[in-house]
């Protein structure tokens, strides 16, 4: 442990703690707190040498030696708040004052104490500061001005007899306390390029150590540094890829976007990206082969405006070859895939349309025969009523099916219209009380009163509910009921329907809606039906901008409950996010699942 140890000890004590964090800083404190009190405590140190030669001070006498006290005021200051250019202008002034308060009693500008107005100006010069620098001159001038003014006007004190001996201490003191500046701004330097060193060698580990390749780009795109993991991409010595040899392997097609993004980085001071082929060299003489690669430039800091034509790059280059295979590979099978859903939604859109016309015809010869029952026989009346009902089911799925594929396609129409859902709700429980006094079913209604009019497609309404009531009346046993509740919540129609049928098991639940999904799936199922009712349903009620909940206990009966908007227009107009919002959330809700079902 030297000598010094303890001084530079409470020294550093003496730094504020915000500056600790900082090496350069703490070496600024350091340099600012050390001579002040250094130059202090000599100041002071030389008070029984000053007694020896000119004996008992005077008053003004004593009050320069309280007055050279002050920088250590101002370093107590500094610890305190830690504004260093606050301390440093109090430094100057004090100085300077001490030394302009010598003067006037030791011969104005002729006195010994003048040297020391030279070293305001050197003692701001640490700092680094030019507002600090011009500060101490202006109170250097301002002091100089007033002592001329003084001594033209006759007002100052005559010249000290012993003028020579105050003269070389004077001269003494002001070297003194000058190389005590030399030794702090020469620490300063060296804690400077002490951290500029490390700093350096921090960037070079880096830069060898990271897998990706840091370039220092010139005028006209020369590389002018290259750091090593750039032999490990391009295959190619370093001193191979400075000047314009990484623009030689840059791809032809690609060179013009790869100039243009560095001159714009240079001449704009803006950062810029660009992925782009490179020639990577295969080793041993082969031809080696075209990598991708993603890189990264900004301007490098520094560069004044004047000079932003030479103004280098500093870039960030990247191998995203793989990457890029993976998007090429996504990008290939999403275009086969929307082929292919495509072609499946015309198929089955174009099927669709060519079976019902036949299954028309088959329908209306079988009611005339079923109509012509006096010229025909039981067993006629038989296979006619089956034709009849086979071609109905038969056009009901033909419909369903070509319902879904308008729906995944985003060409089912809505054209939403006022109308009152009460007399709606009425004529459905009216079309199908036929269907469910066959099934043995009882439909109950209960409607609110004053149910206000919805904005929505009729058609598509009366079409939700059949499917609905269908599916309630079909899973209910002989002597159940089916209840139809509508009521109005907020801004919301509330729709429910629950029957006392058979139920569904938990495990189908999160699964039903799905196209072509039943909860009974074997082949010798008792219930009939494609699966598609739900599906319909819950696509015409995102269309709406409704949605749709479903409850049930197994063996003990399910609950439909629906939500849909008063207004659906405006609900729709208000979520739509793009011109394919509709078609999108469609395609996530039913068309991916079914797509993967008849996949």
């Amino acid at each position: 442990m030297g000598l010094l140890t303890p001084v530079w000890n409470y020294v550093d004590a003496l730094v504020p703690l915000t500056a600790r964090q900082d090496a350069l800083a703490t070496a600024r404190y350091r340099a600012f707190i050390s001579p002040r009190l250094f130059g202090c405590l000599a100041s002071l140190a030389g008070l029984p040498v000053y007694v020896a030669i000119r004996g008992v001070p005077t008053a003004p006498e004593f009050g320069v030696f309280v007055w050279l006290t002050i920088p250590v005021l101002v370093v107590y200051y500094l610890a305190r708040t830690g504004r260093y250019e606050a301390a440093h202008i109090l430094s100057s002034l004090s100085l300077t004052g001490a030394v302009t308060l010598v003067a006037l009693f030791s011969g104005g500008l002729t006195s010994f104490a003048c040297a020391w107005l030279m070293i305001v100006p050197l003692e701001s010069a640490v700092t680094g500061s030019r507002r600090l620098v011009f500060a101490a001159v202006a109170a250097v001038l301002t002091a100089v001005a007033g002592l001329l003014l003084l001594d033209i006007t006759g007002l100052l004190p005559a010249a000290a007899a012993n003028e020579r001996v105050l003269g070389a201490f004077g001269l003494v003191s002001a070297c003194l306390y000058g190389a005590g500046l030399a030794l702090a701004a020469e620490s300063l330097s060296r804690a400077g390029s002490l951290l500029l060193d490390e700093e350096k060698c921090r960037y070079r580990m880096l830069a060898r150590d990271m897998s990706d390749v840091i370039l220092c780009y010139g005028r006209n795109g020369a590389v002018l540094f290259a750091s090593p993991p750039a032999e490990m991409l391009f295959g190619a010595p370093v001193s191979g890829l400075t000047g314009h040899g990484l623009l030689d392997r840059v791809h032809v097609a690609d060179r013009p976007a790869y100039l243009t993004a560095l001159a714009d980085s240079a001449a704009l001071a803006e950062e810029r990206s660009l992925e782009f082929r490179i020639r990577q060299d295969a080793g041993a003489g082969g031809p080696g082969r075209y990598i991708w690669v993603e890189m990264m430039c900004r301007p490098q800091d520094g560069a004044s405006d004047s000079a932003r034509s030479n103004r280098d790059v500093i870039a960030v280059l990247r191998d995203i070859s793989e990457r890029k295979s993976q998007e090429q590979s996504l990008e290939g099978a999403r275009s086969r895939s929307e082929r292919a859903g495509a072609a499946k939604s015309q198929l089955i859109a174009t099927m669709s349309h060519e079976l019902r016309t036949p299954l028309n015809a088959i329908i209306g010869f079988s009611e005339i025969m079923m109509n012509n029952a006096q010229n025909s026989d039981a067993r006629t009346l038989e296979y006619a009523r089956l034709i009849n009902m086979s071609g109905h089911h038969l056009l009901a799925v033909a419909n369903g099916v070509l319902d879904v594929s308008r729906l995944e396609t985003g060409n089912f129409t809505v054209a939403p219209e006022s109308f009152s859902p009460g007399p709606a709700i009425e004529n459905c429980a009216d079309m199908l009380a036929l269907k469910a006094r066959e099934a043995g079913v009882e439909i109950k209604l209960r409607l609110g009163r004053g149910l206000p009019d919805v904005t929505a497609d009729r058609r598509a309404f009366n079409q939700i509910l059949i499917n609905l009531v269908s599916n309630a009346i079909k899973f209910n046993r002989q002597g159940g009921d089916v209840a139809i509740t509508a009521q109005c919540e907020g801004a919301q129609l509330l729709l429910s329907v629950e029957d006392t049928g058979i139920g569904i098991v938990e495990s189908d639940l999160l699964r039903l809606g799905e196209p072509f999904f039943q909860a009974s799936s074997s082949y010798d199922r008792h219930y009939e039906g494609s699966g598609l009712g739900l599906s319909i349903v819950r696509g015409l009620l995102e269309l709406h901008g409704g949605v749709m909940e479903i409850s049930s206990r197994f063996g003990e009966g399910t609950r439909v409950k629906i939500r849909l908007p008063l207004d659906c227009a405006a609900t729709a107009a208000r979520e739509q996010a793009g011109p394919d919002a509709n078609i999108s959330r469609l395609i996530q809700s039913t068309a991916k699942n079914w797509m993967k079902k008849s996949a």
